[in-house]
């Protein structure tokens, strides 16, 4: 297993591998038809850093995107692994990738998640702390929920 940057060329495989990983929750179509915009992710996003893939047998497995919002804040912008993988420690390794990029960026304190309902005990179980909700960007009403990792406590 690696991880390693993404690849500007990579952004198509990238997209179809959020779009799977996302209808994994059992989502209906007009649902996921009103995500694949959110999941949609071009090589100049890619070509601007943050995007991690996860390698395993020479195959992407999973990435996740890293954006910086504040001097001292990153946010979880995109985490997703391969659906028939989930559950067999692939997001733990990217989480735990995540993470150790939070800490080595300079004056970067903690890390906030707007998570899917479905994957709120996972970043619970990462560490993160529920702080409130945030709306969706896809679903007009629906609410996420957001969580906030220190970093230093992280570590």
């Amino acid at each position: 297993m690696e991880i390693r940057p993404a690849e500007p060329d990579e952004a198509e495989l990238l997209s179809e591998l959020a779009f799977r990983s996302k209808a994994y929750w059992g989502y209906p179509e007009e649902f996921m038809a009103a995500c694949r915009h959110e999941l949609t992710y071009t090589p100049e996003q890619v070509t601007g850093g943050g995007f991690w893939v996860l390698e395993d047998e020479s195959q992407v497995r999973g990435f996740y995107a890293l954006v910086k919002t504040s001097p001292n804040t990153m946010e979880l912008e995109a985490m997703f692994v391969e659906p028939d993988l989930i559950g067999r420690g692939y997001g733990r390794a990217l989480m735990e990738h995540a993470l150790d990029e939070c800490g080595h960026t300079e004056h970067i304190e903690r890390l906030v998640i707007q998570a899917d309902p479905n994957a709120a005990s996972f970043y619970e179980s990462a560490g993160g702390r529920k702080i409130g909700e945030r709306p969706s960007d896809s679903i007009a009403g629906r609410m996420l929920p957001l969580y906030d990792i220190e970093i230093e406590k992280a570590r």
